[in-house]
């Protein structure tokens, strides 16, 4: 059997870190008066207490680095576990949610998902809309270690592939985790306090900027507001779209930058190709718009471009009219989302990497129909790709959708129509936070679904988030006997 011992003190000890985060929207809402602040000091003490008792119960289970069973327990506990007990403040306090609307959207903030089932933003409390930003940035800054140190080594997806970075750390040497760790923290917090500086610059009101700055670099979505970015149009689009992007990119090249390298970003195959397509994507998605209609080209072009980013990273902010530019954007939308951001980030979906990856193992697979006797080698950023790697890769694509198709499926049998089912799922399993479809456009949230479609797209929120094997292999009878 697996010892869960290290799982649950590593669990239990995060925990407490949580009931300590919750203490800041509870001052906020105190010193404003406001009743939530006593919601948020009572699942602070819960959480602290739970986190506690977990952690000295199990004091002497983290003796070593944690095995590769272990790994895949904590990753799919923390995501799966922390909202069980972050949800609490929506059901005590404003908006006084049920367990399964709070849950939803307390595991659509850990994921950096960005999907939302409450209406009137606005006039929710400060220290809850805070929170809900919280949320964003702590999962993200989880995610990226996770993609940095764990994943490369639970060769999920084909990030095997990474573990030639030199950040092959798992179960033997945790002080250089450490120190990757403390990189990462700085850069990530560094982005933040320049997102969050910028968004005040350009006339973004204090609670606004850093909850927005959160959800931007997180890449979470979760906004202050119920027009999201839109509440600010102009130069906050532009400053959006730009920092989304930088949080869409693989961190271990921050740490990278931060080290000496100069080249570590631009000399990243993902990141050219990132900030191609998106320019790309942008440009088309412009261009179409003014041919189409009365809107003139610089409102055209920022919308394009600030959707755009927003989806391709799987951020979530939404801004303007674009939500109605009608059927060539929402297709073109669902391709990018498909595609999401750079493995090694907090973007979710097929990410960058397995793309490119793909599409050259397509294209070695025509040429070698065309010529036969032709051995073609499989390259990425001048390193072979090996087959262990390729076959991974391609398992984890076909599973990806797959699982669209069938949770799509399960979406329309719980009363979903088939537009708002397939894009649920799509926003979900992608991490993107996006909504279209009839049952969204009317309020721009989730709130009409029904409560189990609401489980379904939390599960798939999990899923996409997990790298979709690191779900399906807990179930393995195998997996859970020596």
């Amino acid at each position: 059997m697996v010892d869960v011992r290290p799982v649950a003190y590593l669990i239990g000890r995060m925990l407490i870190v949580l009931a300590i985060l919750m203490l800041a929207p509870a001052i906020i809402d105190h010193r404003a008066g406001l009743p939530n602040g006593a919601a948020f000091l009572e699942s602070a003490f819960f959480t602290g207490g739970v986190g506690a008792f977990l952690a000295l119960s199990t004091l002497n289970g983290l003796r070593s680095g944690l095995d590769i069973r272990q790994a895949y327990l904590l990753t799919a506990a923390i995501w799966v576990g922390l909202p069980l007990l972050a949800c609490l403040p929506f059901i005590i306090g404003a908006p006084g949610l049920n367990f399964t609307d709070a849950y939803f959207e307390a595991a659509s903030g850990i994921t950096t998902t960005g999907s939302t089932v409450i209406v009137g933003l606005d006039s929710l409390p400060a220290g809850m809309n805070l929170w809900r930003g919280m949320l964003n940035w702590i999962g993200g800054l989880g995610i990226a270690f996770i993609a940095m140190i764990f994943l490369p080594i639970m060769r999920v997806g084909g990030m095997q592939f990474f573990r030639t970075e030199g950040f092959d750390t798992f179960g033997k040497a945790l002080p250089r985790a450490t120190d990757i760790a403390r990189a990462l923290l700085f850069v990530y917090a560094g982005l933040s306090i320049a997102c969050i500086v910028t968004y005040l610059a350009l006339g973004m009101e204090p609670l606004d900027a850093v909850v927005n700055g959160f959800a931007t670099i997180a890449t979470g979505g979760f906004s202050p507001s119920d027009s999201s970015i839109g509440k600010y149009p102009g130069a906050a689009e532009y400053a959006g779209a730009f920092f989304m992007l930088c949080g869409s990119l693989p961190y271990v090249r921050y740490v990278q930058l931060v080290s000496g390298r100069r080249d570590a970003l631009w000399g990243d195959p993902q990141v050219r190709a990132i900030w191609l397509w998106c320019g790309v994507a942008t440009l088309i998605l412009t261009a179409w718009r003014v041919a189409t209609s009365d809107q003139v080209f610089e409102p055209a072009l920022r919308e394009a471009l600030f959707n755009v980013s927003s989806i391709l990273t799987g951020t979530g902010f939404f801004s303007g009219s674009f939500p109605t530019w009608g059927s060539f954007a929402l297709a073109i939308s669902f391709i990018l989302g498909i595609i999401g951001g750079c493995s090694g980030s907090s973007s979710g979906a097929l990410t960058v990497f397995r793309v490119q990856i793909a599409a050259r193992a397509i294209s070695a697979q025509v040429a070698v129909i065309n010529h036969p006797d032709r051995v073609i080698s499989i390259t990425y950023d001048g390193k072979p790709v090996e087959a262990e790697v390729l076959n991974a890769l391609m398992l984890y694509i076909s599973g990806y959708i797959v699982t669209i198709g069938v949770l799509s499926v399960a979406m329309t049998l719980v009363g979903v129509d088939i537009e708002s089912a397939l894009f649920g799922i799509w926003t979900s399993i992608g991490n993107i936070g996006y909504g279209f479809g009839p049952m969204v456009m009317e309020t721009g949230t989730f709130r009409d679904f029904p409560d189990l479609a609401k489980w379904i797209m939390t599960f798939a929120m999990l899923l996409g988030r997990l790298g979709l094997l690191a779900i399906f292999v807990l179930v393995l009878p195998r997996f859970w006997q020596r």
